[in-house]
């Protein structure tokens, strides 16, 4: 069986051909999966698609009309995925439950330090051979308050090393991590974690329920010289409202991984394009934001995990077994 490959990064083609090599035949494509190239699946039984690709009804449609049977999404989110129309057209999908989540925790850390020392800035001026220290100060993070939105893996990954810094640890989830408890985390209200805390980081999955978690209200409530980093999914920050905040002269900094306007832009040059989103682009401008475009997971270690957990899940398809990857079973 021969599997296609949607949205291959250059740095993680290797990894794939290398880790289907013995089992499938595997064709690697740079584009991403939407309405105009699902047709090149076609005849294509088992499918594999990145974070970004359009898996709505038309497109699933589009699949399972061509012979597709099996789609094996390349990440822990599926909020991308009709579920739903999938399971009506009897399309098995599976995910990636976990990977490294050192490689989120790490890069969410790498945002704040950056925003917080005006790395950027800094780093821009010294190539122009400008070693004035105006504008560059930061400040300590020990001793001061870190919140963590989200307690999971990640998020703990994250709480370990905030714990490092030596900070106050507050804590908001649906169920409270013992391990972030052991590290002196205490969890409060969202309303309480945002007016305390000095710094902020988003680890919660976007699901309805969340999306929009942080907005006009929220920002309000955060104090005026905070660090914000999101290294998780767009959708849970109202952008337009956050530039509102931001016009305003607020926060310390702001690290974005991740935007909820996202598809079709990251992952893409548009260098040579005209920029269409008002707001990301009003976004960047400000000196005390950092936007990079969603490589937080992307490490060898991570990526590979992600590439054997995928070949994993073609293989238990092929084989009619059912794990915790599964989203929509075989019919």
């Amino acid at each position: 069986m021969e599997i296609l490959a949607f949205g291959v990064q250059a740095d993680e083609k290797p990894l794939i051909e290398r880790a289907f090599r013995g089992h499938h035949e595997v064709r690697c494509l740079d584009v991403f999966l939407n309405e105009d190239t699902a047709p090149i699946a076609t005849g294509y039984e088992t499918v594999s698609t990145s974070v970004n690709a359009d898996l709505g009804a038309r497109v699933l449609e589009i699949l399972a009309a061509g012979g597709t049977r099996m789609i094996a999404q390349r990440s822990t989110g599926f909020n991308n995925i009709d579920l739903k129309v999938a399971e009506r057209l009897g399309l098995t999908v599976a995910r990636v439950s976990y990977y490294s989540p050192y490689s989120v925790a790490e890069f969410a850390w790498t945002l704040a330090m950056a925003v917080n020392r005006r790395i950027v800035r800094a780093s821009t001026r010294t190539r122009d051979f400008d070693f004035r220290l105006d504008g560059l100060m930061g400040r300590d993070l020990h001793g001061r308050t870190a919140g963590v939105l989200g307690t999971g893996k990640i998020g703990e990954a994250f709480t370990r090393i905030a714990h490092g810094f030596g900070m106050r640890l507050l804590g908001w989830d649906v169920a409270e991590n013992p391990a972030c408890r052991e590290l002196g985390m205490r969890y409060v209200s969202k309303e309480e974690l945002l007016a305390e805390s000095d710094l902020i980081s988003l680890h919660v999955p976007l699901m309805p329920e969340t999306r929009h978690l942080i907005d006009s209200t929220a920002l309000k409530t955060v104090k005026d010289d905070a660090i914000l980093v999101n290294s998780s999914r767009g959708g849970l920050i109202d952008t337009a409202a956050l530039v509102t905040e931001l016009r305003a002269g607020r926060f310390a900094g702001v690290g974005l991984d991740v935007y909820e306007a996202e598809a079709g832009l990251f992952f893409h040059d548009k260098s040579l394009e005209a920029v269409e989103d008002d707001t990301l682009a009003r976004l960047v401008t400000f000196p005390n934001v950092l936007v990079t475009s969603h490589q937080a997971y992307y490490t060898e270690d991570a990526v590979g995990q992600i590439v054997d957990a995928t070949v994993k899940n073609v293989l238990d398809y092929k084989a009619g077994r059912r794990s915790e990857n599964v989203l929509v079973p075989r019919s």
